[in-house]
């Protein structure tokens, strides 16, 4: 997960917590699309994306292929694991009728799965996370997309996915990453024996194994790219998400108990000796705290851009933990106040460009906020060194951070602080912090 000096940022809401004007109607997922899917065949000659070598003269790679087969973990790697003795394991303990490479609860998200009615002869599941699962189902687009003159826009509109759009990534990688209405990695999964999910948009866009080029003619052909942008809607959309869970009563109870996946892990898993409770949101002790990893960082994004509405948002989001945890008000009201407030944000990030200023008042702001205390959870201080590390990359991008090996080294700091989630330390993580902050202070 270590990603040191990466690309961060900062958005830009008006909160006025208001249904949002002028939005487009979103994009369907690919999974949710009516269009037929192909398979990875189609686009694996090497006239097509399966060159060995980058083609000369060419405004794209046509590796693509090559690229996605041979070193991104989201082709068959993804799906393979579905065989392990781990995953065998996980389906044994739920109680699933099918082994895990069969079962749709762990393909929807460790493969691609569109409706039977919309698999072509040659698309295969076994290709795990493939070409189609983020680019659309290809049946209108694959043959109009080499067409002379073509543009992005008429792809787009003939079933090609728009990766280019900030809101339609976060929506599409959120959707396996952490989760939407349709797929979910619930507390049962995890206890279980998957994996505790951890996932920061623009981290994880960046440790990827790129397979095109953010040049002046992709954007030329597609739209400006801000990598700050795509991460403060990444946070945006993921606390919707939790939000969204609360919100259905499908998905917000498990039994008797609530969905606890959306609240903070380490409330509960920690030595009985071990008091980790503090007074950060204002509740008491022995209240199970919701995960505001996101919300924390968005509180950031919103005091940097829009500190007249600072304290709105503050207000909102303690309302919402203090009704959780049973201390005053209605916790579904409480939700949706803040999630249509979450909305408006939304529309306004996807227009916003950010200033140096603004990227130093984030970095300053997510440091300061640890210094006091913010991230006592461990969900909260992993987003942050997250975020730090992709603000910090933006910075020096543009030329804006001085002592580049230095800050780097402060910053592996701070990753060690966080490496291991059983053992974190918030005094230590306050260590960190501080050796960060003499770093990149002016």
């Amino acid at each position: 997960m270590r990603t040191l000096i990466l690309t961060l940022a900062l958005w830009v809401p008006a909160l006025a917590f208001a249904q949002a004007a002028g939005q487009q109607a979103p994009h369907p997922l690919p999974y949710q699309s009516k269009d037929k899917n192909l398979g990875v065949v189609t686009c694996a000659s090497s006239l097509c994306h399966g060159s060995v070598t980058t083609w000369k003269d060419s405004n794209i790679l046509q590796n693509e292929y090559v690229t996605w087969s041979r070193v991104d973990k989201h082709a068959t790697k993804a799906y393979q694991i579905l065989f392990n003795e781990r995953s065998k394991k996980i389906a044994k303990n739920l109680g699933l009728t099918q082994p895990a490479h069969e079962a749709k609860i762990c393909t929807d998200c460790h493969g691609y799965v569109p409706a039977k009615e919309v698999q072509g002869e040659r698309f295969k599941i076994s290709d795990g996370v493939s070409c189609e699962a983020c680019h659309g189902p290809a049946e209108r687009w694959v043959k109009s997309h080499t067409a002379p003159g073509a543009t992005h826009a008429e792809n787009v509109a003939n079933g090609l996915y728009p990766t280019d759009d900030p809101v339609a990534q976060a929506k599409l990688c959120l959707s396996c990453h952490f989760g939407n209405k349709d797929k979910f990695v619930t507390h049962r999964i995890m206890g279980s024996g998957h994996p505790r999910i951890t996932f920061e948009l623009e981290t994880f866009t960046q440790t990827q194994p790129p397979h095109f080029v953010i040049d002046d003619d992709w954007q030329k052909r597609k739209r400006q790219w801000d990598p700050v942008r795509v991460w403060a809607i990444g946070q945006a959309l993921a606390a919707e998400e939790i939000i969204d869970v609360l919100l259905d009563p499908k998905r917000s109870r498990d039994g008797l108990f609530p969905e606890l996946v959306v609240f903070d892990c380490h409330s509960c898993h920690h030595s009985m000796q071990d008091v980790r409770w503090t007074p950060r949101l204002g509740i008491g002790p022995g209240r199970i705290r919701l995960n505001d990893a996101n919300l924390l960082m968005l509180k950031q994004i919103i005091r940097r851009t829009l500190p007249g509405d600072e304290k709105n948002y503050n207000d909102l989001v303690l309302a919402m933990h203090k009704a959780v945890a049973g201390e005053g008000g209605d916790a579904i009201d409480a939700a949706r106040k803040l999630r249509a407030g979450l909305d408006v944000v939304i529309a306004k990030l996807s227009t916003r460009d950010f200033s140096n200023e603004d990227l130093r008042s984030i970095l300053a702001g997510l440091i300061e906020d640890g210094m006091n205390g913010q991230y006592s959870d461990y969900a909260g201080a992993e987003q942050a060194t997250m975020a730090m590390s992709s603000v910090m990359n933006f910075l020096a991008k543009r030329g804006e951070l001085k002592a580049v090996g230095n800050a780097n080294k402060a910053l592996s700091g701070v990753y060690d602080a966080v490496k291991d989630d059983e053992k974190y330390s918030p005094q230590k993580y306050q260590a960190a912090l501080s050796e960060l902050r003499k770093t990149v202070s002016r």
